[in-house]
């Protein structure tokens, strides 16, 4: 575990121990949270039956717990911790979190030590946090006549509100930066993307929380029908994140299908789709860029289904209809995939994968930022994995050094020279020397090239070109200075 994490874990740990003692003290559990009709067998011990209520409330929301996209976990108990702390404070609040958060992968043995301790740790300090601004709000209430009626108020359900965010919020952020410590991602990255997933949820969850609240004055068993709205949104959530992942396999699997129609490209979507994440991390994009760019490095080759293994196969120099062929996958792919309304952000990433930063790109001579910027990432992604991996016009593949001196070498005119800078801040090129940027002149097109080039190649076909093709058969292109480092087909 790197040091940084250790120390960051035994910071959480450390601050929700102080918390959790100092609000006991300044915060007792109170006949506020006295559970009532039905239970007055308990006498004076009634606040503490209240609150062993709600943390078997909590024990039950939180048992199953939803994995997040990114790592974290999502789970319904947040109404119950809220419900908990609007009647009895952060003290009480901050006691049903601790303990009513415990999870059956806790009790049996799959979480490590440190990692419960975490966990509850960053539940008892959003806990307090929303207790103290709820305190600052008018809650919790004192007991008395026609407390129904005060906690059914608007500022009530206000102050309910905000302190549902400020637990939503601080827990999410204190997962988050763990997450990032471990998947290599940044914080804001992984935060934007759980919020993202559990925003929607958490509206439902904090007026559930405060309903729950307001029924368990009247009758502590009625609170405990909502347990069925509560357990229909974890239903709801779960089913979203089991369809997106099915989604994510069945884009693999079509993916590996294509892939496997030759057998050197095998992985190779899969490896371009890791390379382009992290280069998309490395320039700090956000959630849905670099879902998009997850996806459309899955499928930016699923247009090769409609090129010939005649082609396709062939270890031979491509002739000029086998290159035109050959260079109209990126449109049979954006054609492929264009009625499906989920995939619309990765349409240009697939057709474009394939653009030169100069303009000589195909299929529609884009230049410069006129390229779409998901595509021009996809694009170093796509070389470099080509450049690295052999190939049957290249057996011997690049070396990494070799493979970044050519995205140097031709940033400027093939790459993005920023997605250059970029890629060499990833895991992929860690350890290996740099050239850095290039100073000499970049050959870029003629002003009339760039006016006319979609009227010429419209005119001359996917065939002709002004400009070297960018394309993974480098037996085809020339040796010169504009020659392109290999690509993928």
């Amino acid at each position: 575990m790197p040091r940084q994490l250790k120390l960051y874990i035994a910071g959480v740990v450390a601050t929700s121990v102080i918390a959790l003692v100092a609000t006991t003290l300044m915060f007792p559990v109170t006949n506020q949270m006295a559970i009532a009709s039905g239970f007055e067998f308990l006498g004076d011990n009634a606040a503490i039956g209240g609150l062993a209520f709600w943390i078997g409330a909590t024990l039950v929301a939180s048992a199953i717990p939803v994995r997040l996209p990114r790592g974290g976990t999502f789970a319904v108990s947040y109404s119950t911790i809220l419900a908990a702390t609007i009647l009895g404070g952060p003290g009480a609040g901050a006691w049903v979190g601790l303990l009513g958060t415990t999870e059956m992968r806790e009790v049996r043995g799959r979480v490590p030590w440190y990692g419960s301790l975490t966990n509850h740790a960053g539940v008892v300090i959003p806990t307090v946090a929303a207790g103290l601004v709820m305190q600052l709000m008018g809650l919790p209430l004192t007991i008395g006549p026609g407390l129904t009626d005060s906690l059914a108020s608007p500022a009530t359900l206000g102050a309910a509100v905000v302190g549902g965010g400020v637990l939503f919020g601080i827990n999410a952020g204190i997962v988050a930066f763990i997450v990032a410590r471990r998947t290599g991602d940044s914080t804001s990255i992984v935060l934007r993307g759980d919020i993202r997933s559990t925003a929607t949820s958490f509206v439902s969850l904090a007026p559930i929380g405060w309903l729950m609240a307001q029924i368990y004055v009247i009758a502590a068993y009625a609170s405990l029908l909502f347990a069925l709205p509560l357990y229909m949104t974890r239903l709801a959530y779960q089913s979203y994140t089991e369809m997106r992942e099915m989604f994510t396999q069945t884009i693999t699997a079509l993916a590996e299908a294509v892939d496997k129609r030759d057998p050197y490209t095998s992985k190779h979507s899969w490896r371009v789709k890791e390379i382009g994440g992290d280069i998309g991390r490395a320039m700090r994009l956000g959630e849905s860029d670099l879902e998009a760019l997850e996806w459309g490095g899955l499928l930016h080759d699923v247009g090769k289904i409609g090129v010939p293994d005649a082609v396709l196969l062939k270890q031979d120099r491509l002739n000029r209809q086998e290159r035109a062929i050959m260079n109209s996958h990126p449109v049979l792919g954006a054609q492929i995939i264009q009625g499906v309304a989920r995939l619309a952000p990765e349409l240009p990433i697939i057709r474009h994968h394939h653009e030169w930063y100069n303009g000589s790109g195909y299929p529609d001579r884009l230049i410069g930022d006129e390229i779409p910027m998901l595509a021009r990432i996809l694009h170093v992604a796509d070389s470099f994995e080509a450049m690295t991996a052999a190939r049957p016009y290249r057996m011997t593949p690049l070396t990494p050094e070799q493979a970044i001196a050519e995205l140097r070498k031709f940033a400027g005119i093939q790459f993005d020279p920023k997605v250059v800078d970029a890629f060499v801040q990833t895991t992929w090129a860690e350890g290996i020397a740099d050239p850095g940027r290039t100073i000499q002149a970049r050959p870029i097109p003629m002003i009339s090239q760039h006016a006319n080039r979609a009227t010429n190649a419209v005119a001359a076909g996917p065939s002709a070109s002004t400009g070297p093709q960018a394309s993974e058969a480098a037996p085809n292109l020339p040796t010169g200075p504009t020659a392109a480092p290999a690509e993928s087909h």
